[in-house]
């Protein structure tokens, strides 16, 4: 059955947690007349955003590569879907969040890839971060096949997620934006369009990475600096974040950095390594020298050799405290 696209119910719909979503009738399943909705890949961040959605009140359709991981969504009432093509057949919006460029192609163009059962004039919004590239390749398979790809990658950790305390950068063509964005307040705090080019919000979502991988780089050289003078790195960390830095990003990751201590577990470092990467990638292409990012590169790097599985990416912050002599 074809999705029907619809427009917005402005009737508000509350969550346990208090929060009001909107819930469109995007599509309409002919047995049960409710919202029905793709989710692929239920990894902690998938997982988080997918249970906003159904929270929010709808039906949703999911898929994991590793099956156990939709299970506490199937619990919710999610249904669980056998593969990519499944959980886009009669979806009208189908999310994908996966760890990379292959992965995403694989599951939309791919044997039984998404595109294979998803509805022409359905829209993928794609919220893995990937290079513009990669975006800029699906989109043009989506308008072979009718469909739409609208590129949402988001900022925040799997807590954020949870709490829908995301930022989305969103990108793509006008009218699939404005179709699926009474989706993204499931999980978010606040939307920022950057325009029709569909890979713009992916380099936007580099740029991020790149400043907060910088960030932990300097919280890192300062806090060495400090200890190695006889300071208590902690005391330091409180000073500036109840002063000059004072922002959520030196706050959290600040704290991680002064204590050392590297849990929760929000991104581990290989996908912050392979995010670098797609950084380095972009700026070579643009022609931009960005010397700080072969910086963050290298520590990242050395911090996945280490092959820990337990730490968040921000341990690399570890590798200037060894390089000062300084072991845990």
């Amino acid at each position: 059955m074809r999705a029907r696209p619809g427009g917005p119910n402005l009737s508000g719909r509350k969550s346990d947690s208090g929060r009001t979503f909107h819930s469109p009738p995007f599509a309409m399943n002919s047995e049960q007349r409710e919202p029905t909705i793709g989710f692929i890949g239920t990894g902690h961040m998938g997982a988080a955003m997918a249970t906003n959605l159904l929270r929010a009140g709808h039906r949703l359709q999911v898929y994991n590569r590793t099956a156990g991981k939709t299970e506490p969504l199937r619990q919710l009432g999610a249904r669980e879907a056998a593969t990519p093509a499944e959980a886009a057949r009669d979806a009208a919006v189908v999310f994908s969040m996966v760890t990379d460029a292959d992965a995403l192609r694989e599951l939309t163009t791919g044997p039984d890839g998404l595109l294979s059962g998803l509805a022409p004039e359905a829209i993928h919004v794609s919220c893995s971060t990937v290079g513009p590239d990669t975006n800029e390749e699906l989109a043009r398979a989506h308008q072979e096949h009718g469909s739409q790809l609208v590129a949402a990658p988001v900022f925040g950790k799997p807590d954020a997620a949870a709490t829908g305390m995301l930022w989305v950068c969103l990108s793509g063509p006008a009218e699939a934006k404005a179709r699926v964005q009474p989706l993204l307040r499931a999980f978010s705090q606040g939307v920022h369009d950057f325009g029709e080019a569909v890979g713009a919000a992916n380099v936007v979502k580099l740029c991020g990475n790149f400043m907060l991988g910088a960030a932990i780089e300097a919280m890192a050289e300062a806090f060495t600096l400090a200890e190695k003078s006889g300071l208590d790195r902690r005391q330091v960390y409180e000073m500036f974040t109840s002063t000059l830095f004072d922002t959520p990003v030196y706050r959290s990751y600040g704290r991680m950095v002064a204590t050392e201590d590297y849990q929760p577990l929000g991104a581990g470092p290989q996908l912050l390594e392979k995010d670098l990467r797609l950084v380095l990638d972009q700026a070579r292409d643009r022609g931009v020298p960005m010397p700080f990012a072969n910086i963050v590169l290298d520590h990242l790097s050395a911090t996945v050799l280490r092959r820990r599985t337990d730490e968040d990416w921000t341990s690399f912050a570890r590798r200037i405290s060894e390089g000062a002599g300084l072991r845990r």
